[in-house]
């Protein structure tokens, strides 16, 4: 697997790769926000729909000071936070009725994990090859 990486890298560049992720995990990221909220909008209950929306949304949204910064270590924190997406989008995908939400969910949040490692190794790199160059 490392070395279809570093092929990778030196067949397309370390530039084109981080930007690549960086689409994939901006792209992945709306998705899966969007998607929180509306579940949270499906849950009904006693305070309305706000406490299942922050409480769905909270965890990704903490992670946002990394997306912008544009942070190796952040992403790659985010990359963790997807699969518990994951998990529960594969468990919501088992309910009678639920099964399409379900799985857009799981493949949203695979696909952040994907951008995420993704970004986290290309980035690093990338930042390592600038220090070393200047």
């Amino acid at each position: 697997m490392r070395a279809a990486l570093e092929r990778m890298e030196k067949d397309r560049g370390l530039d084109v790769l981080t930007a690549k992720m960086r689409r994939l995990v901006l792209v992945s990221y709306a998705a899966l926000v969007a998607l929180m909220v509306y579940r949270g909008l499906q849950i009904e209950g006693d305070s309305g729909p706000l406490v299942p929306i922050v409480a769905f949304v909270l965890p990704l949204v903490l992670f946002l000071p990394s997306l912008i910064g544009r942070r190796p270590r952040g992403h790659a924190w985010l990359a963790f936070v997807s699969l518990l997406y994951f998990a529960q989008g594969v468990m919501v995908a088992t309910l009678p009725g639920e099964g399409l939400r379900g799985i857009v969910e799981a493949v949203a949040s695979l696909a952040l994990f994907a951008g995420c490692t993704g970004y986290a190794r290309f980035r690093s790199r990338q930042l390592r090859q600038d220090a070393s160059s200047s």
